[in-house]
């Protein structure tokens, strides 16, 4: 597999594993199961069964601050993908538009320039200086 394919099942286990702790987790289950489902139909069911499955011990990892765990349940998922593009490289495709939509664009991008800052102290003075959203808490 090439360096841009493993590129790409990494981001789609990662995506895929960080979602499943969220609102979205059935949407993301749908459509992981969805993409099985192209190539491999008779394994969609249980794909969906062992993201449940990914989604409780995720739940329970970040209950008890396992990120080692986490880190295994993306891993087992990147494995899975891979195997999945290896048998069926068409879907590569199909893995792309599933990213996509998993990861829709939240805001327009910035303008792309130059920002310089610059800045002097002294005494027990403070900067805060940001090239974008900046939100301070505390004293």
């Amino acid at each position: 597999m090439d360096a841009e394919l493993v590129a790409l099942t990494s981001s789609a286990a990662t995506t895929v594993v960080g979602l499943l702790a969220t609102d979205a987790w059935e949407q993301t289950k749908l459509a992981v199961a969805r993409l099985w489902g192209l190539s491999r139909l008779e394994q969609a069911e249980t794909i969906e069964a062992e993201l449940v499955e990914t989604r409780a011990e995720l739940l329970a990892f970040r209950r008890n601050g396992d990120e080692a765990g986490e880190a295994d349940l993306t891993g087992a998922w990147r494995t899975r993908l891979r195997r999945l593009l290896a048998a069926d490289p068409a879907l590569e495709r199909d893995l792309r538009e599933l990213l996509a939509e998993l990861n829709p664009p939240t805001a327009a991008p910035r303008p792309a320039g130059r920002i310089d800052m610059r800045a002097t102290a002294s005494d027990e003075a403070r900067i805060y200086m940001s090239g974008g959203d900046m939100h301070i808490t505390g004293q």
